[in-house]
């Protein structure tokens, strides 16, 4: 089964992604980190017990790397927005399998304590047009939802809009188990409700 592990707001820069999420939610975020296989950095926020939000952008004092970029980033233009959707799975190589070769293949990061895999294509491009979900596994018993001190947002729902919104459901399918994520058609574009102290925001 898949559930929605985390929400990716991309930007030009970290400081333009971190920016319109901070400005969307009223509230700051609560860490940051790097990732040096894939040369970007972020913010976080933690969001309860099983989904945070991140920003996340190329960080211009890394090497680049000679492959491509998670989420996009390399093709990556225009005002911040969600990116990505990224979906936790127990079982990588059987996931990756019954969803398609669009989906990428897993690629194995460590950061700290923890270690996890997530599926990237070998563009860096999401599938359905960038607007598809990324695949990750997490290796037990560490997680950053754990460690994360919680912004006090909680994830009430995730839409995702896309001219092939029935196909996007199709591939899914019984593989999918979350309430908070929902499909509809109509031009490309990602959104989230979320719970905040001062009341349900709009991001997207």
């Amino acid at each position: 089964m898949l559930v929605l592990d985390h929400i990716a707001v991309v930007g030009m820069t970290r400081q333009l992604a971190t920016g319109f999420a901070e400005k969307s939610l009223g509230i700051a975020p609560v860490a940051q980190g790097a990732h040096p296989h894939f040369g970007t950095h972020n913010h976080l926020w933690g969001m309860g017990a099983d989904c945070y939000l991140e920003s996340i952008a190329i960080d211009p004092d890394a090497p680049q790397p000679t492959y491509a970029r998670w989420f996009g980033l390399d093709q990556f233009s225009g005002p911040p927005r969600i990116g990505s959707w990224i979906l936790a799975t127990t079982d990588m190589k059987a996931t990756l399998k019954q969803l398609g070769p669009e989906f990428g293949t897993p690629v194995r990061l460590e950061r700290g304590k923890y270690t996890w895999e997530i599926s990237v294509s070998s563009s860096g491009v999401l599938p359905f047009g960038g607007y598809g979900p990324a695949i990750i596994q997490w290796q037990p018993p560490a997680h950053p939802c754990q460690d994360l001190p919680d912004s006090g947002c909680r994830l009430l729902s995730l839409q995702v809009q896309h001219p092939q919104a029935a196909r996007m459901q199709e591939v899914f399918g019984e593989l999918l188990n979350d309430m908070r994520i929902g499909f509809s058609d109509g031009p490309a574009h990602i959104s989230a409700e979320i719970q905040t102290d001062h009341g349900v925001v709009t991001l997207g």
